[in-house]
């Protein structure tokens, strides 16, 4: 090496030592804030009109729909139309588990009509009197309407209980459900509060599972797990977790409080705690 490629090699390596730093340095903040409606259920029951008006004033751009509450008594195109007065969007709703069972079709004309990429179940029936065989059974049957979703070009997904991990004959009855379901027309969305309330970690979750999870719901608790508690007064790291999210800016991120002792002051500190997390 002659006298010149010598000293350009080391200041190249000057330089890309330099840079370390200010890389390993740069932050980056959640750009799609979201509100699962459950947070605001009991408001929504009251007025969803000016509920939604109340939750877009707070600065959410996204909400997750209750198709499981019927909206609220609103129809579909009320709805569209309400989130189009708001400026809001609404990428995704909870759905019955019934639902894919009966009409499924027609309820992913409606998801489309309203703007859905995902279509949730939060759980199972009757949760707690599932054997193994009846998870692997529903996997089974969400492989299937999955199938039809995504001709359809919506995806059906499914949402964590803490009660799902709770084993049944040694096994984590979500852990059997997870790995059965096909990755091609399933996808889950990860429920921080939850997992933690069910005696799970987030981050293991997240690090087995990263190209499975496509929708988070942002969920703190109390020390002890018992109850969950605005974003930022518990104990989960989001800076650490939103970090290790994949692509997240293509994932909707929603709130969800839902023991608030007040609904919309609860869900105004949860946005303003994410709004200023720098990650």
């Amino acid at each position: 090496m002659n006298r010149r490629t010598f000293v350009q090699s080391i200041t190249a390596a000057a330089v890309g030592v330099g840079a370390a730093p200010h890389n390993l340095l740069a932050t980056r903040r959640l750009d799609r804030i979201g509100l699962e409606l459950y947070s605001v259920r009991h408001a929504m029951h009251a007025d969803p009109e000016r509920t939604l008006a109340a939750v877009r004033a707070i600065g959410y751009t996204e909400v997750e729909l209750l198709w499981s509450f019927g909206n609220f008594g609103r129809s579909p195109q009320q709805v569209r139309d309400t989130l189009a007065h708001e400026g809001l969007r609404a990428p995704s709703a909870h759905i019955s588990p019934a639902t894919i069972l009966v009409g499924w079709e027609r309820s992913l004309d409606t998801a489309k009509m309203l703007g859905h990429e995902y279509l949730i179940v939060p759980s199972l029936q009757a949760d707690l009197g599932l054997s193994l065989d009846d998870w692997r059974e529903w996997a089974d049957r969400f492989n299937a309407a999955g199938a039809v979703a995504r001709r359809a070009g919506v995806w059906l997904a499914f949402h964590n209980e803490s009660d799902h991990m709770k084993p049944i004959d040694g096994k984590v009855p979500y852990d059997v459900f997870v790995e059965r379901t096909d990755p091609s027309v399933v996808r889950l969305q990860l429920d921080t509060g939850n997992m933690l309330q069910g005696g799970g970690d987030p981050m293991q979750y997240l690090a087995k599972h990263r190209d499975r999870y496509w929708s988070f719901h942002l969920k703190d608790t109390v020390a002890d797990h018992s109850t969950d508690t605005e974003l930022g007064t518990g104990v989960f790291d989001f800076k650490r977790f939103l970090a290790a999210i994949p692509d997240l800016a293509r994932k909707p991120c929603h709130v969800e409080q839902e023991n608030g002792r007040d609904e919309l002051a609860s869900a105004r500190t949860d946005f303003e705690y994410l709004r200023t997390l720098e990650f």
